[in-house]
């Protein structure tokens, strides 16, 4: 006794599709999505070392003069006593 199989069920099998592919499509979507939190950067916060461009940024105004030696090492202090 097939319990109300009535022989004639395409839209089982077509529903039975739909769900297979939404169920890879949400196994694709949860790899990928893992994959990119690993390589890329946390919204801007670093944990442990100075950030590139803020060190960047202090070194080029250093060169053209804008802050001198005192000035670039107390930012320096700063920036990596905030991360």
């Amino acid at each position: 006794m097939m319990y109300g199989w009535d022989g004639n069920g395409i839209t089982g099998w077509i529903a039975m599709a739909l769900m297979m592919l939404l169920f890879w499509g949400a196994v694709v979507t949860v790899v990928v999505l893992l994959v990119r939190s690993n390589h890329e950067p946390s919204g801007g916060r670093s944990y442990g070392h100075v950030p590139d461009d803020a060190e960047r940024i202090l070194n080029e105004r250093f060169a053209r003069g804008e802050i001198d030696e005192t000035e670039l090492n107390a930012r320096r202090t700063a920036l990596r006593r905030r991360t």
